[in-house]
């Protein structure tokens, strides 16, 4: 048994004398460091997506910025795929951009521009897209900067382009790029605005005493070529009309003014038209109808000529300032005394308009930040507008006043089909003594009554008053203030003639007062009912199409169906 595992022991006892002897030669080793592992061509080129409907921000990377001596990728920024884009033969080296500060490079892929490269522009000229672009070669660019979706936004926004892709490509030396935009150009000559509708109460005579007035129909059409022989200027025209009204302005825009970086815009116009006044049960000198005979409303004859300047420059991409000027000559004309029931009790009719000839002259500064990513359909973003205007001489001794108004409008695309909803909010306020046309109207706060076309207005229906408030007592005020939620339905996308249809619906609530909504309220109303607030609705498609954007809404159809009253007509009091 014994000589069984003799042979077994001797390989132990060799084993172990092996051990003793490396021993030594381990404890050496552990002293001396590793050698370094090589490196691994880990490079992975970040991408950013730039769809036409709505491009995701730049993925994140964590790679180094190459150094002069570093080959750049093929493409490191590819807008026309979100799949990346083939890595390069070997990683960008460090750039130690701020090496002479003895800072940390970033950890951002960067690379030197070395040119811009403009495609597809057979109709604009390559100076009019490069006044967009906010770099210049010799520029050190992050591919992870929001400036290049913000850029692909605003070339969408001039109306110019139907589709914006931008990518990067090898430039002449290691590290060096060359940034792509191309771009496929659209229709230029586009209808800006339709205007199509029926009017109620707009027949000055009517038929009959006691009759019904018949609706009316009014139409405008506003068209431009927006970008004048490839120049980027705009040059376009509008016309409205309705019953014995009618309106007309020329507007221009030069985007570029003589090579430079700042904005000239400029427009003339013509209106001759008529409005309406007051609530209920008007009487007024030289009627029509006889001396003290009632009547719906007073008329406003009045006619406009004049235009604006302004000048304009870019804080950013998405951002940019306007300063205008304007003086218009006024003519007006209406009855020599007027009242009407405002609530229970009879006022004279206040037509916040100089009888005769006066001035309008006024400054005005607007601040808009925009970063939609498309300016008809958009899907994301903000349209924030700020505006203020301030009377001047000659116009101060007529109409001295002061407007504000702020404008917001914000864009969330919904993970599903598309869909799309917005939250617009929109306040104003006037100090001073506007001229009917420059205050707040209730129809361009209810979407149940026609807005204003090129100033003028068509219709003389109070709001619906769904909420039972003195909102039918004001119809132009000092003070408004509306917020509407809308939610749109993505219908159908295309390439060609039609880009796109929305359905969309949407509802919010809205208020409109002056200064004696508050000090001296109408009476026949009390609690909550003083507050001049109401309801409104809008519900429609959208279409965005070669030839410009179309809306059309079932609202103002709607609002006939609704007829707001005061306690006054409700009661049937006499005067």
């Amino acid at each position: 048994m014994m000589g069984a595992y003799r042979p077994r022991s001797f390989v132990r006892l060799a084993r172990l004398g092996a051990l003793l002897v490396a021993l030594p030669r381990l404890a050496q080793a552990e002293t001396e460091p590793a050698p370094p592992n090589p490196p691994e061509n880990t490079t992975e080129t970040p991408t950013v997506s730039a769809a036409p409907a709505a491009p995701p921000a730049a993925a994140p990377s964590a790679e180094p910025a190459p150094s002069e001596s570093a080959p750049p990728p093929p493409s490191a920024f590819d807008a026309s795929t979100s799949e990346p884009a083939p890595s390069p033969t070997a990683p960008p080296a460090p750039c130690d951009c701020d090496g002479e500060h003895g800072e940390r490079p970033s950890s951002r892929v960067r690379y030197e521009l070395e040119g811009i490269v403009v495609r597809g522009n057979t109709r604009t000229s390559r100076r009019v897209v490069m006044r967009y672009v906010p770099f210049k070669p010799g520029d050190i660019i992050d591919v992870n900067n929001p400036a290049f979706e913000l850029l692909r936004y605003r070339l969408l926004g001039t109306g110019f382009f139907r589709e914006v892709e931008l990518s990067l490509e090898k430039g002449s030396r290691r590290g060096q790029v060359l940034l792509v935009i191309e771009v496929s150009e659209r229709n230029t000559i586009v209808v800006n605005d339709v205007w199509m509708g029926l009017s109620k109460d707009a027949d000055v005579q009517g038929p009959d005493k006691g009759q019904a007035r018949p609706l009316t129909a009014y139409a405008g059409l506003d068209v431009a070529e927006t970008n004048l022989a490839g120049t980027g200027i705009t040059l376009g025209g509008a016309a409205a009309f309705a019953q014995y009204q009618l309106g007309l302005r020329l507007h221009f825009l030069d985007p570029a003014f003589v090579g430079s970086k700042w904005m000239v815009a400029g427009t003339l116009l013509y209106n001759n038209a008529h409005d309406f006044f007051g609530n209920a049960r008007v009487m007024q000198a030289g009627s029509p109808q006889g001396e003290g005979e009632l009547t719906d409303y007073a008329i406003v004859a009045y006619k406009r000529l004049g235009g604006t300047l302004g000048f304009g420059r870019d804080l950013s991409v998405s951002t940019q300032v306007w300063a205008h000027y304007r003086l218009e000559a006024i003519d007006a004309d209406y009855p020599k005394a007027a009242s009407h029931q405002r609530g229970f009790d009879r006022e004279p009719i206040d037509f916040n308009i100089i009888r005769g000839k006066s001035w309008l002259s006024t400054v005005r500064a607007t601040l808009q930040h925009d970063t939609r990513d498309q300016p008809f359909l958009p899907t994301q973003g903000w349209l924030v507008t700020l505006n203020g205007e301030f009377s001047l001489l000659p116009s101060a001794v007529s109409y001295n006043y002061q407007k504000i108004e702020a404008h917001a409008t914000h864009f969330w695309q919904l993970p599903w089909h598309g869909d799309v909803v917005s939250l617009d909010l929109y306040g104003g306020a006037i100090a001073g003594n506007a001229p009917f046309f420059e205050q707040f109207y209730v129809g361009d706060l209810s979407d149940f009554l026609p807005d204003r076309v090129l100033g003028m207005n068509f219709d003389r229906r109070p709001p619906p008053n769904f909420l039972g408030t003195q909102i039918v007592e004001e119809r132009y005020g000092d003070y408004a203030l509306k917020l509407l939620a809308e939610y749109r339905l993505q219908l159908y996308r295309g390439q060609r003639s039609i880009y796109g249809i929305d359905a969309f619906a949407g509802g919010g609530i809205y208020a409109l007062a002056n200064a004696r909504t508050f000090s001296d309220p109408p009476t026949g109303y009390s609690g909550l009912a003083r507050i001049p607030v109401d309801l409104t609705a809008t519900l429609g498609i959208r279409a965005d199409t070669a030839v410009g954007g179309f809306t059309f809404s079932l609202s103002n159809a709607l609002g006939f169906a609704f007829t707001g009253k005061g306690p006054a007509a409700q009661q049937g009091s006499t005067p």
